[in-house]
Parts: C-alpha cells; sequence; structure tokens
C-alpha cells in the first residue's frame, strides 16, 4: 500500500476538497478558503449528539462510518480515553495520542490537565498519517475551547510540513503544555521514541480492517518499551486479536468504557494495580482458546495492511484444531456447560474432539476452565484477566497433547 492509500482515511471526496483547499491557500495566500470550508462544505461534516463533529471515513468493504460514534465525538474521547486515565496531577505527564485525527483526544487531555489546576507540565506527541485529517482539525468548530489549543499545534506543523501556508489560528499554547506533531506512520515514530515515557497512550485507529498494522503484536511490544510502568494504554476497541496482542506483549488488560457502544473498549498497563475490571468471561475464554485470538503480526513494523490480513488468516487455518479450538459457532464458550440444543451441541462436540475434548462437560472441558471458578469482576495483582488467559492457554495445550494431570 502506498503513502497516498494509507494517507486516505477520510472519505475520498472531502479528502481532494481538503488537499485542495489548501493548495489554494499556498498559491493564492488568500484566507477565504479555510475561513469559509466548513461552510460551503458542511454536508461532509457529521454532527454527533454532543454538538461535535465527525468525518465519514473511507469507504472499506462496502460500508462508510464516521471516525467518531454518533453518540458523541468529544464525549467518547473524554469517556474512553481520559476517563480511565489514573494521572499523578502533582507530576509532568506524557502521552501519546496515535492517529491524533481531528485532535479531540489531545483537547481532552489538555482540557483535563488544565481542569486540575496543577503546576506540572504537560507533554503530548500526536500521531497521524494523513495531513489532510488533521487539517479537518483546523476546519471543524471547537467542540472544546481546548481544542483550539491543539488546532495551533496541528496548524504548526502543517506549515512546517509545507502543507498550509497561513498562521491563522490565534491561541497560544500555554507555557506549560508542549505539543508535537508527527505527520507519518506511527509505527516509524514510535521506534524512535524514548523507553519509559508516557504515562498514557491512547490508541485511535479508524478500525482493524483498515489499519491492522497499528493493532499488530510487534507495535505493542513498543508500546510496552515507551509506556512507563505505571502507565495505560487505552483502545475502543474489544477485538480478541488485539487483546491477545497487548498480552503477548506483556501487558495486562482489562474492560474499558462502554460508550456508543454494546462492549467496553481495552486497557492495558504493565501494572495489573491500574486495571480495575475484568474482561467479560466469555472474551478470556475465547482469546485463550479460540483461533479468534490470533494477533495481528508484523515482524519488521514495515508490512503492508493486506499482507497482515492475509497472515493472520493463513495463521488461524493452521492453528485451528492443532493449537488453538476452532472459533466456529463460538465453541470454546460451551465448555463446562450443558446444551440442549442438539445440532449445535453436535458441532460443537465435532470442533471439541478435534482438541482431545470429549465434551463439554467433560473432566478436559473442566480442566481448561478450571480458573474460571475464581472469575471476578475486580481484578487484582493474581486474579484477572491476563492470568487467567495465560493458564487456559497452558492447560488446552496439555490437554490436546494429552500431558495433564487431573490430580
Amino acid at each position: 500500500m502506498s503513502y497516498e492509500d494509507s494517507a486516505r482515511i477520510i472519505n475520498d471526496d472531502i479528502f481532494d476538497l481538503v488537499n485542495s483547499c489548501f493548495d489554494e491557500e499556498k498559491s493564492s495566500r488568500n484566507i477565504e478558503g479555510r475561513l469559509n470550508f466548513f461552510n460551503t462544505y458542511n454536508d461532509y461534516f457529521v454532527l454527533t449528539d454532543d454538538g461535535s463533529y465527525s468525518i465519514n471515513s473511507k469507504e472499506i468493504n462496502h460500508k462508510i462510518e464516521t471516525l467518531h460514534t454518533s453518540t458523541g465525538a468529544i464525549s467518547e474521547s473524554f469517556e474512553k480515553f481520559i476517563k480511565p486515565m489514573k494521572f499523578d496531577y502533582d507530576s509532568d505527564i506524557a502521552v501519546l495520542d496515535i492517529c491524533a485525527g481531528l485532535g479531540y483526544n489531545s483537547s481532552a487531555a489538555i482540557s483535563d490537565f488544565i481542569e486540575h489546576g496543577s503546576d506540572s507540565n504537560l507533554k503530548i506527541d500526536m500521531v497521524e498519517i494523513s495531513p489532510a485529517t488533521l487539517a479537518c482539525g483546523l476546519l471543524v468548530p471547537s467542540p472544546i475551547k481546548e481544542h483550539d489549543i491543539t488546532k495551533k499545534a496541528i496548524e504548526n506543523e502543517l506549515i512546517a510540513q509545507d502543507y498550509a501556508t497561513l498562521s491563522m489560528e490565534k491561541c497560544q499554547i500555554p507555557e506549560n503544555i508542549e505539543i508535537n506533531v508527527y505527520i507519518e506512520d506511527a509505527r516509524q515514530t514510535v521506534q524512535k521514541l524514548n523507553d519509559n515515557t508516557y504515562d498514557a497512550i491512547f490508541l485511535d485507529p479508524f478500525s482493524q480492517n483498515m489499519a491492522p498494522e497499528l493493532f499488530s503484536l510487534e507495535f505493542f511490544k513498543e508500546f510496552k518499551r515507551v509506556i512507563k510502568e505505571d502507565g495505560i494504554v487505552a483502545t475502543y476497541t474489544s477485538s480478541a486479536p488485539i487483546r491477545a496482542a497487548f498480552i503477548e506483549a506483556g501487558f495486562y488488560i482489562g474492560q474499558g468504557p462502554i460508550f456508543g457502544r454494546k462492549q467496553g473498549g481495552t486497557l492495558a498497563s504493565p501494572n495489573p494495580l491500574m486495571l480495575d475490571t475484568s474482561l467479560p468471561k466469555n472474551d478470556e475464554i475465547r482469546i485463550a482458546l479460540s483461533d479468534v485470538g490470533i494477533p495481528f503480526r508484523d515482524p519488521n513494523l514495515n508490512n503492508s495492511s493486506e499482507d497482515i490480513l492475509e497472515k493472520r488468516t493463513e495463521e488461524r487455518h493452521s492453528a485451528r484444531h492443532n493449537t488453538k479450538i476452532s472459533s466456529a459457532v463460538k465453541t470454546p464458550i460451551f465448555l463446562g456447560n450443558e446444551m440442549d440444543d442438539e445440532k449445535l451441541k453436535r458441532r460443537v462436540e465435532r470442533n471439541l474432539a478435534k482438541m482431545n475434548i470429549p465434551s463439554t462437560t467433560s473432566p478436559e472441558a473442566f480442566y481448561i476452565i478450571e480458573c474460571e471458578e475464581n472469575y471476578s469482576k475486580k481484578q487484582d495483582s493474581e486474579n484477572n484477566s491476563r492470568n487467567r488467559i495465560l493458564d487456559m492457554e497452558k492447560r488446552l495445550k496439555k490437554v490436546k497433547s494429552g500431558n495433564y494431570d487431573f490430580t
């Protein structure tokens, strides 16, 4: 995939209109194009329930969605990326904002920091591959006053990159707030960052199908390197391969807030005490035992989206019935349960038999999920989602090999 293709995150029409607007600004030095853009092309912006605006994505799998939940674009930033954090406002705070988009998540972080009235410093490193998407952050009405601070930082970098020409944002960035904007592939950015730097990482790519490279195991290993011991990664997704990748990269994981979706997102930290809420029990079982828990892999942090998706499909096929239970009909979640639906039961037990599990209520089944008997929604340093998932993975391997002891 070319840089041009990967940078086309937003709808193709608005992408081209934004680029044309700033090309015209460069050639004519006329401020009217930028000033009038939102009113002229208002139909391309999507008003969400809290009064803030989002933008339609480019088409993927014959479907177009907005970049934010319709429940509220700026509210989503506060609910999913700010409220789960446990910042020490008496100390300096550093945030890495991956896929910064319109700048809402960074603006919410600035608002939260200013509200707490600390004498400390805030550093935000914003990363966004698409200059046109960042430029849209200049063109939408600011949903909160702190967005004007973010706009100034975005404008400064767009001018430095020769994308924008005119300095039109009048807001001044406070002296105790440092904002760096990186307009490049986040995989390259993260490799240049220092170890043990960030108190929070906001991970907000549009979707795993569009950008699996930003959800890969190797990318998360870089997160593990640059985050502080008490730092928290927040992302909106509840996807099994993403949660599995966090675990394999060395993180503890927990349930994130539910906002605008049926399921909560995901929180990850090197320190289990930073995470309060376990994943749902069935999510843990599917991640541990099913091929759906195979993560995305990007060994050299430079593979294309298509290659990463294809390789994961191949790995899932290879793992199915060998190291993982088939994900068909969500087979693993029936372990330990009686089944009344005879047709479904036959399908489930055919899948289980290929992993040396005679039935959903066999000793082998109960052995594999034994740790779930101690499941608690409230996590602690020992009884948590990561430890239970790893325990079930080990037990499944023993059952498959015949190397287990029920005593």
